[in-house]
């Protein structure tokens, strides 16, 4: 194997180390998106379930006061 040739390869390898490297920095900054979004949802969820279950509560109190 030639100078040249050696030199080209160890180029594309160290392109690869540093695509390997973007391509991690990048996967973690996705996966912490995820988490944060499931956060939100679940944070959403719940409030929305809060919310569901005082109205149903509210309208219990209506349909009690409707008979009397």
């Amino acid at each position: 194997m030639s100078d040249t040739s050696f030199n080209t390869l160890e180029d594309k390898v160290d392109d690869l180390i540093q695509l390997c490297d973007s391509m991690k920095k990048e996967n973690q900054i996705l996966r912490d998106d995820k988490h944060n979004w499931e956060n939100e949802l679940k944070s959403l969820t719940d409030k929305n379930q809060l919310a569901r279950t005082r109205l149903e509560k509210v309208l219990q109190r209506l349909k009690t006061l409707e008979q009397v």
